[in-house]
């Protein structure tokens, strides 16, 4: 009888792991890859803002092939005036090659030059 008890406690403790190995292993394969960025120039700030004196943020969804390079781009929010720099400049990143098309969220803070 004892070793009865023993047994049913030893499967209760072991339930609740399984299911949160399960669960890190879920996790572990849902997970999107984080790529490493290998060329990522910088947007310039545009002239005309520079005269306006704007500041914005702009916010952008890429997809990022297998070979590095973005395949798709999708405005999140921004002024027009920094997306079009910021869409130009994104033409120009590379990302390390992976084994699956991943998406990553990008955010460009623009600010006027201190003069």
């Amino acid at each position: 009888m004892k070793s009865r008890l023993l047994i049913a406690a030893s499967v209760k403790r072991a339930v609740p792991l399984c299911g949160l190995l399960l669960c890190l292993a879920a996790l572990g394969t849902s997970a999107q890859e984080v790529r490493k960025v290998i060329d990522q120039p910088r947007p310039r700030y545009p002239e005309v803002a520079k005269t306006l004196r704007l500041s914005g943020t702009v916010k952008v969804q890429v997809t990022i092939g297998t070979d590095g390079q973005i395949k798709e781009t999708k405005v999140l929010g921004g002024h027009p005036i920094f997306v079009d720099v910021t869409l130009d400049t994104l033409k120009k990143w590379r990302y390390a090659p992976g084994p699956a098309e991943t998406t990553a969220q990008l955010e460009f803070n623009f600010h006027p030059p201190e003069y």
